[in-house]
């Protein structure tokens, strides 16, 4: 039986390049469902599509995880294929896959592709993602390979982490960060509902948020239903973490946010001078 593929890319669909991927899985493995995760990841972005993977891994049905996000195609960084509790992962070693695959509970076996015989070859180095990543993602799919057809066995502990930076609790207040700006212009935090109730927060109270130095008073509500049209809003999103909204509006515009723009959010008393 065939399994699923699960695509993730930073291909975009102005190119033709999904759709090569999308047609080298399709002849190798015929029977095999291809799931499109996300293909307009910020090109290059290892930490958007890192947590993106990690967002939808649990949401998507055991199979394949492959993911093209390599800003360093062609160089000498491995290709890997691994395998975990959840199913496989085919992805290049910048740290793309770590989060995720830490999520499902770690690798038990990991493999540099680098079996000519499960490739396609190609004049260029630059497209791996239809040459090297679909090829062996389809012929694990489709029961044609096993990891150890693709190539050797890499220890764990040479492979690339990638490491996402934690929130920090300290005098009344907690520091993190713009995590992930959605097609919506929602901000994801890196902070949980946790940290806030270490503050002494809970939904329903306003909260002090200090962006630069800008300090705004945002309401923590369960929906976008819960405050005035135009008006921003602090919630927990579908991943469980504090996000900034604005009802019928863009909180990233209206708040000037980028990813890895630092958000503190302060307790009752905490002082806001810098």
């Amino acid at each position: 039986m065939s399994l699923p593929i699960s695509f993730l890319s930073d291909f975009g669909h102005k190119d033709e390049f999904v759709g090569v991927v999308h047609g080298v899985l399709a002849k190798l493995a015929p029977e095999s469902r291809v799931i499109d995760i996300a293909h307009e990841v910020p090109p290059g972005n290892l930490r958007h599509a890192a947590l993106s993977l990690t967002r939808a891994i649990q949401y998507l049905p055991e199979g394949v995880a492959l993911v093209v996000v390599d800003p360093g195609v062609g160089s000498e960084r491995h290709a890997l294929a691994l395998t975990t509790e959840w199913g496989y992962f085919v992805g290049p070693d910048n740290g793309v896959l770590s989060p995720a695959v830490a999520m499902v509970g770690g690798a038990t076996q990991i493999v540099a592709i680098e079996n000519p015989e499960a490739m396609i070859p190609s004049p260029g180095a630059t497209f791996q993602g239809r040459d090297v990543f679909a090829p062996a993602a389809a012929l694990l799919a489709s029961g044609e390979a096993s990891l150890g057809d693709l190539g050797p066995d890499l220890a764990s502990d040479r492979i690339r982490p990638l490491l996402l930076p934690l929130p920090d609790v300290r005098d009344g207040s907690v520091v993190g960060e713009a995590w992930w700006i959605d097609w919506f212009g929602n901000v994801e935090s890196n902070i949980g509902p946790d940290e806030l109730g270490l503050l002494g927060l809970s939904p329903g109270d306003v909260v002090t948020a200090k962006i630069g130095a800008v300090i705004h008073s945002v309401p923590w509500v369960a929906t976008y239903a819960d405050v005035e049209e135009g008006e921003l809003m602090l919630h927990v999103d579908s991943a469980g973490l504090m996000a900034l909204a604005q009802r019928g509006g863009r909180a990233s515009d209206f708040l000037n946010l980028e990813e890895g723009v630092a958000i503190t959010l302060l307790g009752p008393g905490a002082a806001t001078a810098e």
